[in-house]
């Protein structure tokens, strides 16, 4: 119907103009048709160049590179599956911390907050995000860490030990840190878009199931939640972006060891940092070309990621329940 309305306002534009369209509305489309398919340009350039920099790693492991779980410049042989594996359960373990912990805070926001509050304690959420990501890290090593290794990581060991998540040495960094640390950074992110969707929720429908005798509870879960799930789904794809691609403050915290294991408490690698730490120290092409090939990795992963959850939202907005 949009669309429609749409194609009929510019015919009766042209048709007064006597079939001539205004010749500044034709340059400002050449304008940002250009600008927008600058920006295709510029993510393929992006990936060129990428992919001619590995060239060399590409050619020398193939596929194996992806499944080879030995990080050793010394003889030359480089497998990136350490650190796929750090990234993906780090950013998990933050969406799985993080991700309740900042809809809840979301909904009181947008629905429980007394007017007083909510725009101070919105302020202060939104703050969260602007904090530097070494400022985290430095908070996780000489906050963090400490209390992980002497008080959260025994209690685990003690009580949940008989699990391989929860068995190892005590350090206090390791993969349970800088998930924790990544679950922090990415809470206000979600909170606060999960509580811009959600105030964008028409009054209309909170109203006709008050009307029905709905509690409050019933209101959110009955008729916000629905209505702005989508909008709830797309605020925790931008934290998943956010933890995959974090660098310092994971990097400060994870431990920086190319193992793969099944506890939490070990150390490990994500992409990101391993590009951050060893980048200044290639030197020779082989190594600088492994590195570049794991930040096309890095760009692949979040871009199939991504994709899988714009699927996921527009199967939830579209679909058979959808809006």
């Amino acid at each position: 119907m949009a669309t429609t309305v749409r194609e009929r306002t510019h015919a009766s534009l042209r048709a007064s103009k006597g079939g001539i369209g205004n010749r500044g509305d034709q340059v400002f489309r050449w304008v940002v048709t250009a600008l927008a398919v600058s920006i295709l340009a510029l993510v393929a350039l992006i990936v060129f160049k990428m992919v001619d920099g590995s060239m060399l790693s590409i050619s020398t492991f193939g596929p194996g590179f992806l499944s080879g779980t030995t990080w050793d410049p010394v003889f030359r042989h480089f497998g990136a599956l350490p650190f796929i594996f750090g990234t993906l359960v780090t950013s998990l373990l933050a969406l799985l911390i993080g991700g309740p912990i900042a809809l809840g805070a979301g909904i009181y926001l947008a629905e429980l907050s007394p007017g007083w509050l909510r725009t101070p304690l919105s302020f202060l959420v939104e703050l969260l995000a602007a904090i530097p990501s070494v400022v985290y890290g430095l908070w996780g090593i000489f906050v963090l860490a400490p209390i992980l290794s002497s008080m959260v990581e025994p209690f685990l060991a003690n009580t949940l030990g008989f699990l391989p998540l929860f068995q190892g040495p005590l350090y206090g960094v390791g993969m349970l840190a800088g998930g924790l640390i990544l679950a922090i950074m990415i809470i206000p992110t979600i909170a606060a878009v999960s509580r811009d969707v959600m105030s964008a929720v028409p009054n209309s429908q909170r109203e006709a199931l008050l009307a029905l005798g709905g509690t409050q509870w019933e209101v959110i879960k009955l008729a916000v939640l629905p209505y702005a799930r989508s909008g709830i789904l797309g605020a925790v794809i931008l934290g998943l972006g956010r933890a995959l691609g974090e660098t310092m403050a994971v990097t400060m915290l994870i431990g920086n060891r190319p193992e793969i294991s099944a506890s939490l408490f070990a150390p490990s690698y994500t992409m990101a940092s391993v590009i951050a730490n060893e980048f200044t120290e290639a030197t020779y092409d082989l190594y600088l070309g492994a590195l570049i090939e794991i930040g096309l990795v890095l760009f692949g992963v979040t871009l199939i990621l991504n994709a899988v959850a714009r699927l996921l939202v527009w199967r939830v907005a579209y679909g058979p329940t959808g809006g």
